[in-house]
Order: structure tokens, then C-alpha cells, then sequence
């Protein structure tokens, strides 16, 4: 196993990006990074600070001759997404990611990458850091908390920043120019009971488990189809075959990740478990079926397991799972603007129960905000009806695109001239920051791009050498070919 990323070329990006995959920083654990990059900034002897919402900034004089261009800003996010594989011991806060060359790709041994958007942030160090490098006045904004609710875009000032141009390297497909995104609503579920104790015989204590399910980036990958560990579990305990008493359930993770693994604790009567143990194996041959070619390795398994001391209420339970069974998933509508693209969807992201309350997570996008409020308003119906109290947040709007943009035109050409074909240019389902920046900077020209980057949100993610070679080249020729002021 190659281990040796630094020897990768080009060599300043990766002797960054084998920093970063060893500092710890999932979402508000990032002091460590911060503290890299403020560090790393010093040394070069570059202006930087960081401001209340622990945005990290930093500047970089123009080279020679290029003092009259337009000023641009490079922009990554310094969080990353903690998903690892239900076998692997791992401590997000503490560990360092376990990354290597497998191929023609780079990839982590059991957990994600960190590339989204670790890559991004590589090469904005690596420019900052290349004296070599013609370029105008450069800033770099390493925004924080991106990935569970873009704090550090939503807490980023007016007036802090100063060029006209900004280059968002958050995109994940080489060879495609974003230049435009989904905006995004949570909607933040509750039920609350007060528990009751379990029956003291003739009943059977069982773990009900859906594994080995892809899941991915909730943005990108749910126009794939995949399969939601949380609708699954709840499909089949809205249609068990005999009364299942709901002691606690534990589904899916990150709020912007597909769920690929959920569990839950019933009870079932002795005489009846039977019954109940061949329902599951019949159940995970139809999911196997309905996914076939797209989540083969679907795993749904039940076993014994220690009663538990208590147990939700009856009417509380069966409201749940009506309510989950009934929620709004996966993809609603596709552009008709933009053939391909997703204009609005939504992740069922969490289901877990502590004892007193069950609590849920949805994750809702669109780029149109009447669907998006609308598809909110659905999924608050739905769970009023079943007894809970959703509570709709942190919404922020889409990127509309401008396709008369005038960096959209020289990185075009720039691109061409590189490559010999024009880029794609199209919009991206996943939240970018891009929108929240372009609100407190409404005449700021931007564009989204970056390397090719498979299955982020997930311990699959991985990121194809060559294409981090292209992108940064490209991101070069764009800065040498800034236009003047």
C-alpha cells in the first residue's frame, strides 16, 4: 500500500493535501487546520487573520507586471465529512486519515478521504506558496463549517473581501464549470414519549440491521437512486407481518450523507419470532431485487439480542413509522432547463431515538426556493399528522447562473487552449457557498470548479491523481489570464 502521497505530482499540491489528510477536522473540530494554514501563511510572510466565524484569510501581493488585473479569490472549505465503515475503529477528532495511492486514484483505508474538500484547499496553498506563479492580487478564503450548515459562509462580513473575481474549488467532476447550485432547508423533526417498561415474558428481544447500502453525497449521488438505510428499515416495520414493539432505533449519520446503515430494537412475541426472522430474509431478497445493479451488496439481517429495560409507547411507535414510511425522499423533481440535473430533493439523513424523544433530519434541496419551501411544508404535514413538531432552518438560496459571465468566458477559452475541447458547463444539485457569498458580494463574478472526486460522504470517496494535475493546471492558466481591471 503506497502511502507516499507527497511524491505525487504536481508535487506542491500534494505535499499540502498530505498535511491536511493528517490534521483532524470534521465539522467544528477545524482548529487544528486553522491553525496549519494560519502558521503555513506567516512563514510565507503573507497578511492573513481569522475572522468571528473562524473563516481563515490571506493575501497575496500580485506578481510583477500583473498589479493592474482584476483581483480574484480562491475559496475552500476547511471541514470535512467524518464517515467511516461500521467496522472500522476511528476517531474523527483525533485520528489521522489513513490515505493512499490505490491506482490511478487516491483513497482512504475505511473512512472518507477529506479530499472534498481537502484537494481545494491543497491548491490554494500550493498558489500561495509558488513564487513562480504569474498571477494578479490573490486572496484566499478557507470558509469554516461547510459541511452541517456553511457557518463560516453565513458569518462571512461585507466588505471583507476585495477582488471581483471568485474561483470556488468545491466542485467535483474535472472539466465542468458550476456556475450554479441548489439552495438548501433543513427540517429538524421531533417526537416525544415518555418510555414505558417492556413486557416481562413472552417476548423476544431482536436487532433488526441494514447494512452495506453506498450512500454518498446527498447533493450528487441522489440522482443515482440509491437506497435510503432509514426508508428501508422503516418500510419493513411499517409492513411486519405481527405487532413489533419499538424499543429504540439508530439510523444514518451526517445530514448531507445518504444513509447506508440503520438499526432498531423490538420485541416480538416469542411465538411469533419465527414468523418474524423469515419476513426479514424474504424482505432482503425484494431489496436486493428492486436495487439489483445498484446496491448489491444490501445487507438486512436480524438476530436475538438482551431486552431492553424500556420501550416506546405503543401509539408513539406506530405514528413513527407511519410517518417515516409516508416521509418524502430521494429525488422530487428534474430540471427541465438542464437536462440530467436534479432541481429539487430531499435526504431523509437521521432517525434516533435516546429514551425520550425520537429525533430526525431531513436535508432538502432545490433550486427553485417556492419547491423547496413547498417540499418543507410537505414533510412538516406529514409529521404533524403522526404527533411531531418539526422546526424548518437554516435556509439559504441557490446560485442562479449568469451565462454571460466574464471569467465563464476566459476559462472557457483558457481551458480549450489547454485541452483542445471546450469545458462543460452546467449546474450543480449540492449546495455551494457560492450563493451565500454571492448575497453579501452581489457583483462578484463566479465560477465552481475542481477535480474529479467519486462518492464523497462516504468511505469510498476517492480522487483520480491525473484529474488534480489537470484542474490545477487549469487553475494556473486561469490566474496568469485574469483580464485587467
Amino acid at each position: 500500500m503506497d502511502k507516499n502521497l507527497a511524491a505525487l505530482k504536481p508535487a506542491l499540491v500534494w505535499k499540502h493535501f498530505a498535511e491536511i489528510v493528517r490534521i483532524p477536522r470534521p465539522s467544528h473540530h477545524e482548529e487544528k487546520i486553522r491553525k496549519y494554514i494560519l502558521d503555513f501563511a506567516r512563514a510565507q510572510g503573507l497578511e492573513c487573520k481569522e475572522d468571528a466565524a473562524h473563516n481563515v484569510y490571506v493575501s497575496k501581493p500580485a506578481s510583477k507586471g500583473m498589479e493592474n488585473r482584476k483581483g480574484v479569490i480562491l475559496q475552500a472549505h476547511l471541514d470535512m465529512v467524518p464517515q467511516k465503515n461500521n467496522d472500522k475503529r476511528f476517531d474523527f477528532t483525533k485520528d489521522p486519515i489513513d490515505a493512499y495511492v490505490d491506482g490511478d486514484w487516491v483513497t482512504a483505508d475505511g473512512t472518507t478521504l477529506g479530499a472534498d474538500n481537502g484537494i481545494g484547499a491543497a491548491a490554494i496553498l500550493a498558489v500561495l506558496e509558488d513564487k513562480s506563479l504569474v498571477h494578479g492580487p490573490l486572496e484566499a478564503l478557507f470558509t469554516a463549517t461547510e459541511e452541517t450548515g456553511m457557518d463560516g459562509a453565513f458569518g462571512l462580513k461585507k466588505g471583507l473581501l476585495k477582488g471581483d473575481i471568485l474561483l470556488n474549488l468545491d466542485s467535483e467532476e474535472e472539466g465542468e464549470l458550476y456556475v450554479g447550485c441548489a439552495g438548501g432547508l433543513d427540517a429538524n423533526i421531533t417526537f416525544k414519549y415518555k418510555a414505558e417498561p417492556t413486557p416481562a415474558r413472552n417476548y423476544t428481544a431482536a436487532k433488526i440491521s441494514v447494512k452495506g447500502l453506498k450512500g454518498g453525497h446527498s447533493g450528487i449521488q441522489i440522482v443515482c437512486q440509491r437506497a435510503n438505510a432509514n426508508k428501508v428499515l422503516f418500510r419493513f416495520l411499517n409492513a411486519a407481518p405481527c405487532d413489533a414493539l419499538l424499543a429504540s432505533v439508530d439510523g444514518g449519520g451526517l445530514r448531507n450523507a445518504i444513509p447506508r446503515e440503520a438499526e432498531a430494537v423490538v420485541l416480538v412475541k416469542t411465538k411469533e419470532y419465527d414468523e418474524f426472522a423469515k419476513a426479514v430474509k424474504a424482505y432482503e431478497k425484494v431489496i436486493k431485487a428492486e436495487y439489483a445493479g445498484i446496491e448489491d451488496a444490501v445487507s438486512i439481517k436480524v438476530r436475538e439480542c438482551d431486552k431492553p429495560a424500556e420501550m416506546l409507547p405503543k401509539e408513539v411507535a406506530a405514528n413513527l413509522i407511519k410517518a417515516v414510511a409516508a416521509c418524502p425522499d430521494g429525488v422530487q423533481k428534474m430540471s427541465m432547463a438542464m437536462p440530467g440535473l436534479v432541481q429539487t430533493s430531499t435526504n431523509l439523513a437521521r432517525v434516533v431515538s435516546d429514551g425520550k424523544t425520537v429525533k430526525l433530519q431531513c436535508l432538502l434541496r432545490s433550486s427553485v426556493g417556492t419547491e423547496k419551501e413547498a417540499l418543507g411544508g410537505a414533510i412538516a404535514a406529514v409529521f404533524a399528522l403522526a404527533g411531531a413538531k418539526t422546526e424548518l432552518t437554516g435556509s439559504y438560496d441557490g446560485w442562479n447562473p449568469n451565462m454571460e459571465s466574464p471569467i465563464l468566458k476566459a476559462m472557457t477559452a483558457s481551458y480549450e487552449a489547454l485541452y483542445g475541447r471546450k469545458p462543460a458547463v452546467t449546474a450543480i444539485h449540492a449546495g455551494l457557498e457560492c450563493g451565500i457569498i454571492g448575497s453579501k458580494y452581489p457583483k462578484m463574478d463566479m465560477i465552481s470548479f475542481g477535480p474529479t472526486i467519486c462518492y464523497p460522504h462516504s468511505p469510498d470517496e476517492k480522487v483520480e491523481i491525473a484529474s488534480v494535475g489537470k484542474f490545477y493546471d487549469f487553475l494556473v492558466d486561469t490566474l496568469r489570464n485574469i483580464p485587467e481591471k
